[in-house]
């Protein structure tokens, strides 16, 4: 009998923490551990202010058949930079370590996390080990710190650029999350070899997650407790942090003071969450509330509770980042107030599915313009819109599809032969819900 392949995946965020990512990944190796041997590398879970107590530096569990090698970090406090450096140097020396510790390693599956030394891991891995290497981009750097200044060092952002340019040079497969991604993949090597590269999209689970009424006992309970109830929810869940420009988007609030039955819920945690909540209280803006996440089992609950999601990002992000949550937001069959450029991967979904309405973002007076248009339709025209976007994933965007896409690379990548699509009988049985 043919031994499995082994992928060794050095991901940070994993079961249980609750960035995108983790959730992502997590369902990513629960699908993929009976075709592959399959070790996970990843931080204690922290990115919620979980708290683990552990005094080792490595830590092995299991999580059914995946091997998960914990590392402990120092706390990060998202809003120093010191404290961040402090944080990703930790993870990088470390992550290291464990992946060079780790025998038999057929690939090593890395992600854009932390920023240019995720892929730098997967490089220095790969030379080491003789193993093949899968570099999966979620977000390019140094562009995306480049968009928002996160630094006026213009040397930095050289030498970082030319480091993830080898990055993906030396990979045997680049990933991407978006078709506009890829074109800035293709623009780093102009003239040059482009790197062999594929585009998945992320997902949601799209089982889990479906469109529900807002009378759904839960939905009612959620809205009653929060005073909700009869208000249009303009609704932001997810990461509240640098590159969304929420910091701003904030202000488009207090010119809705005046219409008290329009309400902005802000769900989740960030580096910028403690700014906006700043400002609303400086400026007495009642028509905003704030939650922390939500547990995974309740965001069909959650997301279902808005009239309106929004999605942004901030200017400049266009082919840099795609964020994940308008997967959910579809999956609920909610409309989408998108803040997006023009050409982007998640422009590009809500215009073909037409899921929403798009603002290019600084236009905050457009902002204004569209929650009032949103506001006004007919809710059986507003109810339509949303599950144009839930058609729209159900026919392009299903979980099923971005995983056997997965599948197809890494059997390709490890040199496994291709299986009986079969699998597609297996549902993953998610510890996730068992613990």
């Amino acid at each position: 009998m043919l031994r499995k392949k082994k992928i060794t995946f050095v991901i940070n965020y994993f079961y249980p923490d609750l960035a995108a990512t983790s959730q992502l990944m997590t369902e990513l190796t629960g699908r993929l551990q009976h075709d592959f041997d399959i070790t996970v590398i990843a931080a204690q879970p922290r990115y919620a202010g979980e708290n683990h107590s552990s005094k080792k530096l490595f830590e092995e569990d299991y999580l059914e058949s995946i091997k998960v090698v914990r590392i402990k970090l120092p706390e990060v406090n998202k809003n120093s930079k010191v404290s961040r450096i402090k944080y990703i140097s930790s993870y990088f020396l470390l992550a290291n370590i464990a992946l060079l510790k780790e025998k038999g390693t057929d690939v090593i599956f890395t992600i854009s996390q932390p920023p240019v030394l995720g892929g730098l891991i997967g490089t220095i891995g790969k030379l080491l080990k003789r193993s093949r290497h899968i570099y999966s981009i979620h977000d390019f750097n140094p562009e995306q710190a480049e968009a928002v200044a996160y630094t006026n060092n213009q040397a930095v952002f050289k030498i970082a650029k030319a480091v993830d340019k080898l990055n993906c040079s030396y990979a045997d497969q680049v990933l991407l999350v978006g078709e506009d991604m890829a074109e800035t993949l293709r623009g780093r090597f102009v003239d040059k070899k482009v790197p062999s590269h594929t585009v998945i999209s992320n997902w949601t689970d799209e089982h889990a997650i479906v469109p529900l009424e807002k009378d759904e006992p839960a939905i009612r309970e959620f809205l009653e407790m929060h005073g909700l109830e009869n208000k249009f929810v303009v609704m932001y869940s997810g990461n509240l942090g640098l590159y969304y420009d929420l910091e701003n988007l904030i202000q488009v609030a207090k010119q809705f003071t005046k219409q008290p039955d329009i309400v902005f819920l802000f769900i989740g945690e960030g580096a910028v969450k403690q700014q906006i909540q700043e400002y609303t209280v400086q400026n007495n803006l009642e028509n905003v509330k704030f939650l922390p996440y939500q547990p995974k089992e309740f965001l069909k609950y959650s997301l279902n509770a808005a009239d309106v999601h929004l999605v942004v990002n901030q200017k400049g992000i266009k082919g840099v980042s795609v964020p994940s949550k308008i997967y959910g937001v579809m999956a609920a069959g909610k409309p989408v107030l998108g803040v997006l450029e023009q050409g982007s991967e998640v422009q590009r979904l809500i215009f073909e599915s037409g899921a929403g309405v798009v603002i290019e973002p600084q236009n905050y007076q457009g902002v204004v313009h569209a929650i009032n248009y949103l506001q006004s339709l007919d809710p059986v025209e507003l109810k339509t819109m949303g599950h144009k976007g839930r058609a729209y994933l159900e026919e392009n965007l299903t979980r099923d599809t971005s995983i056997n896409k997965y599948r197809d690379v890494l059997q390709a990548i490890a040199g496994t032969p291709q299986r009986e699509p079969s699998y597609q009988a297996e549902r993953y049985k998610e510890a996730v819900n068992k613990k």
